[in-house]
């Protein structure tokens, strides 16, 4: 039970964490139609953005002035790359934005180096928030879990309650009715490209000190995010959400299974010998090969429900 509720935990911040992420790319592809590639390295700017700062000024003003940097980034990128190439259809944009891919990460290379960054959990929450089984429970695991919230709330509030969220999405399926209206679409457009680096940038912020800010860590986070946004359905964010949450928690559980999957077939009365390629196959334990399971996931729901989970034919 100790065990369970731990990993339930760390499973629930790891899935929130991973939620921060793929929501600003799931809104992008909604709104946009624009499939970033280079939305985890938007990510990796976050958190070294969020290091620089907190060397001068502290963890609190980095939480606010890291994902604004990368939100500019963003509509940069927006208007004199994406918006310059999207005439020549998707293709060119996909190509466009993994060509970013590795000049960010060059950058970040040339820029900081290629060793680890010391940036640190802030001191004001670097304290266990409670005991259970007598292992502690951070303080700043339970602080991305609120954000996270919070993000969450925000997201929905601005796209269902306000008038710049209706904007937003009438601006995606009638976008010559919004500009006779007086709109400028390709203004919208910026600012929710903008806006999904923005939470990219936010996620950086508050999974970098968590997990370890470094040159990899885009390529080390990008796979899993696009396994969460073609699992919950492209274009979905409750699709999205609910994605993040079960990937957060198969990945998480799956690392701290030391049974097989012949020790789960057994007492159906399923027996394979380690003789034949499937026995060999079927008797290693899920922890070696936890890291795979999100991914065989994702091709099972290609196979069964091609749209995703929440997903629909239109989008």
């Amino acid at each position: 039970m100790d065990i369970f509720l731990v990993t339930l935990l760390n499973g629930l911040v790891y899935g929130m964490l991973l939620f921060m992420l793929a929501s600003g790319l799931t809104l992008i592809f909604s709104m946009m139609g624009v499939l970033n590639f280079a939305h985890a390295s938007i990510y990796m700017l976050g958190a070294y953005f969020a290091f620089e700062i907190s060397r001068y000024a502290g963890f609190w003003p980095a939480l606010i002035l890291a994902p604004i940097l990368c939100g500019l980034i963003g509509a940069a990128i927006e208007v004199w790359g994406l918006r310059r190439v999207h005439h020549n259809g998707h293709i060119a944009e996909l190509l466009f934005t993994f060509g970013l891919v590795f000049i960010i990460g060059r950058a970040v290379q040339m820029a900081w180096g290629m060793l680890p960054m010391p940036y640190r959990v802030p001191t004001g929450l670097d304290f266990p928030l409670f005991r259970i089984y007598g292992a502690d429970f951070p303080a700043y695991r339970a602080f991305m879990l609120l954000i996270s919230a919070g993000m969450l709330l925000s997201i929905w509030v601005l796209l269902k309650r306000t008038r710049i969220g209706l904007i937003i999405q009438a601006a995606l399926t009638h976008p010559s009715m919004v500009s006779a209206l007086g709109h400028n679409v390709p203004r919208v457009f910026t600012i929710v490209f903008a806006g999904g680096c923005l939470l990219a940038g936010l996620a950086g912020v508050i999974g970098g000190n968590y997990q370890t800010t470094e040159p990899g860590m885009a390529d080390a986070m990008g796979p899993i995010v696009f396994v969460v946004v073609v699992f919950g359905g492209l274009g979905s964010l409750a699709g999205c959400f609910i994605a993040s949450i079960l990937m957060g928690l198969v990945s998480t559980f799956a690392v701290v299974i030391d049974a097989s999957f012949m020790d789960l077939l057994r007492p159906i009365g399923l027996a394979f010998t380690r003789d034949d390629l499937l026995g060999e196959i079927l008797t290693v334990p899920v922890a070696r090969i936890g890291a795979l399971v999100p991914y065989a996931l994702m091709i099972l729901m290609l196979l069964v429900r091609p749209r995703g989970l929440m997903g629909t034919r239109d989008t």
